[in-house]
């Protein structure tokens, strides 16, 4: 049984091997930046004027990684299918088309379940793209772009485990899926239309009436308001902002923490302000039975976190801040 200093000593190496493997996992993917080059680029073009689907393949750890990627794939507008090396020389190479283009995945470049399809694959008319940690391998050798995913060492001391190389791969399609996802303009109704599942799924899906904020606990001054009043009203609500409204209760502008903070920059004398001097006239609205995205799109495309609801004819009927949307804390709909 272990005395304290043992335990001690034993938790202490513990957390440093810990610490090691992940400082030789990060250096992995940050060695990965110096090889972001026109090859990349010419993958994604490549990607992005074809009309077929990704094919990706490989075998034991990188076809496990293979699958993750084919995921972020698919859920970020980018058609593809995960391909086994061996099943595909069983009869599912018949899922191939010429249209497609095929990613094989291999750390040494030399994987022979894998390399046995390249000859298959390119009778087929795919081009074919390489991730690998070996240029000069066969992998490489026979392909149109090879992707460089070499890593200096393996986290695993015996050097035989795929740790550092497979964190690197992941993080190079992760890469690629973000760069297809803003060179196709992939939105967060798209996002909805492939997640519809979930508590993301649920809040995009649902009306702006069921997530804003509204009656007592809604943000409102009125037109005339001297601004220090308004300061306070904006501290008080916690969304950093308050709506500035008419005697009709009808929108009249908002007042955000920007416009404060730019009303302080310009040492304007806050005594001799009201709502009217500082508000944004006319900003962006949405009305409460529109979905839920079609709000986060406007605040995406606006870079804006806050978005007055009103109706058809001006009336404020509440206030929608993105935290509504994205989560903050336990997800509740308005009122529950």
């Amino acid at each position: 049984m272990m005395n304290d200093r043992e335990s001690t000593t034993d938790s202490g190496a513990i957390i440093q091997k810990a610490i090691e493997v992940l400082k030789i996992e990060a250096d992995g993917i940050i060695n990965l930046i110096d090889r972001i080059d026109d090859n990349f680029s010419k993958m994604v073009g490549l990607i992005c004027n074809s009309g077929g689907r990704i094919i990706i393949s490989g075998i034991g750890k990188s076809g496990i990684i293979g699958r993750k990627i084919v995921a972020t794939l698919n859920s970020t507008g980018t058609r593809s299918i995960f391909l086994h090396p061996v099943e595909a020389m069983h009869g599912d190479l018949g899922q191939v088309t010429p249209d497609d283009i095929f990613i094989a995945l291999s750390k040494s470049g030399e994987t022979d379940e894998l390399n046995i399809l390249l000859a298959s694959i390119r009778r087929i008319g795919c081009k074919i793209i390489a991730f690998t940690g070996d240029k000069k391998s066969n992998l490489a050798n026979h392909s149109d772009i090879v992707i460089d995913v070499a890593v200096d060492c393996e986290a695993c001391p015996l050097g035989l485990a795929p740790t550092a190389s497979t964190t690197a791969l992941l993080a190079m399609g992760d890469a690629l899926a973000v760069v297809l996802l803003e060179k196709k303009q992939f939105k967060s109704s798209d996002f909805k239309l492939y997640h519809p599942g979930g508590t993301l799924g649920q809040r995009l899906t649902a009306r702006i009436k069921d997530l804003m904020i509204s009656n007592k606990s809604l943000p409102c001054v009125s037109e005339g308001t001297p601004m220090a009043e308004a300061v306070m009203a904006v501290d008080r609500g916690g969304l950093g902002a308050i709506l500035v409204v008419n005697h009709h209760n009808k929108l009249s502008g908002i007042i955000t923490d920007g416009d404060i903070r730019r009303m302080v920059v310009s040492e304007r004398a806050i005594a001799d302000l009201a709502v009217e001097d500082v508000m944004t006239k006319n900003p962006r609205t949405q009305e409460e039975n529109a979905p839920t995205y079609d709000a986060l799109n406007i605040m995406e495309q606006h870079q804006i976190t806050v978005l007055p609801i009103v109706n058809s004819d001006g009336e404020v009927k509440g206030i929608l801040h993105l935290h509504d949307i994205l989560g903050k804390g336990e997800f509740k709909f308005n009122g529950s």
